[in-house]
């Protein structure tokens, strides 16, 4: 895994785990990894929604004891940051042009080619979801499996698209303000985690609001022009060859968009859950309700491998209350059926 001429691997400073963050030149520029885990493992590929990075994205999903117990026994992590949204990522100069979406799925082959990555799991969030599954539809030989949170595949309605303009030009002339950041924070989370007069935000959108102010207004205003201009994949979706499980909060302004996509699959190898009060970042808002799903997903690639280290956490497996469906050996095996578990979690 050295480094390859062009390419640079700089030491930063990560919160636990051990991760190393590699700096990979790409046909489309630079872009920033941050790898946990044993590289002989599987590999699991991360990529966040809008203005968001590995951090604040899926440091809830990874913190959650069950669910490192289970990720990173079984996979070695990379997550890939979108251009510029790197820990500390300096501003993109403005000659640089703005790149499509397919540039950012190519970016991602780049990224498996440098770290001599064959095929991948991959893990996305809204934004993230659809580069992902640009990238799984552009390169199937080249993923097994995909994750998606809150996922799009349509082009963006009118509405959408207005208000991703709306957001486009307060970054441009405001950069990351206060109003930006409400548009963005209303984007990732319901309504009850933000807060209201009465109610104080959470803990979890306060840490959010706080990493959004490190995101350069410039790098974040190149992504949404990317997103805000994509196609409808729509009619690839049945041609995936690899088996997706869908998370999606209830209270997601992107449900609908979930449950289009999730539609146009092949319902032999494709999966839903819908998450009871929760918005679109489920991977922060409600990590444990991911932990079941996604346990039993890798089962059916008989990629998962129970841990039997001493004092660790029991598997969620053993939960005594888990849904009797899931216990269904086709509900999350070999072939996947649609399901709706309604999982809440208190606090």
């Amino acid at each position: 895994m050295g480094d390859s001429s062009g390419s640079v691997s700089v030491d930063m400073e990560m919160i636990s785990l051990g991760g190393k963050e590699h700096l990979v030149q790409t046909g489309c520029g630079s872009v920033s990894v941050a790898v946990f885990g044993d590289p002989d493992k599987p590999a699991l590929i991360t990529y966040p929604d809008l203005a968001l990075n590995h951090m604040s994205c899926f440091q809830g999903l990874f913190f959650c004891p069950e669910a490192t117990l289970l990720l990173l026994h079984n996979f070695c992590i990379y997550h890939i940051s979108p251009p510029g949204h790197e820990l500390g990522g300096a501003s993109i100069s403005s000659e640089t042009p703005v790149p499509s979406v397919d540039d950012l799925a190519d970016q991602i082959a780049d990224v498996l080619d440098y770290f001599g990555l064959d095929a991948v799991m991959c893990l996305g969030v809204t934004a993230g979801a659809y580069i992902l599954t640009l990238f799984a539809m552009k390169y199937r030989e080249r993923v097994i499996g995909l994750i998606l949170v809150s996922p799009v595949c349509k082009a963006p309605s009118w509405t959408e698209w207005l208000y991703n303009k709306l957001m486009s030009n307060v970054l441009y002339y405001y950069g990351m303000c206060s109003m930006v950041k409400e548009m963005l924070l209303q984007r990732y989370f319901s309504k009850e985690v933000r807060g209201s007069a009465q109610v104080p935000e959470s803990d979890i959108v306060l840490a959010c609001r706080s990493l959004l102010n490190e995101r350069q207004s410039t790098n974040v205003l190149r992504f949404l022009e990317a997103i805000n201009g994509r196609p409808d994949i729509t009619d690839g979706l049945r041609k995936l060859q690899c088996r997706t499980l869908i998370f999606v909060g209830d209270d997601s302004p992107f449900h609908s968009e979930a449950l289009h996509m999730t539609s146009k699959l092949d319902k032999r190898f494709s999966a839903l859950v819908e998450v009871q009060a929760c918005g679109s970042m489920v991977t922060e808002e409600q990590p444990h309700a991911m932990v079941i799903p996604i346990e039993y997903f890798l089962m059916g690639y008989g990629l998962y491998r129970p841990c039997q280290l001493n004092g660790s956490p029991p598997s969620p497996l053993s939960s005594s209350c888990i849904s009797p469906e899931l216990f269904s050996p086709e509900s999350m095996g070999l072939k996947l059926k649609p399901i709706k578990t309604r999982v809440s979690f208190q606090a």
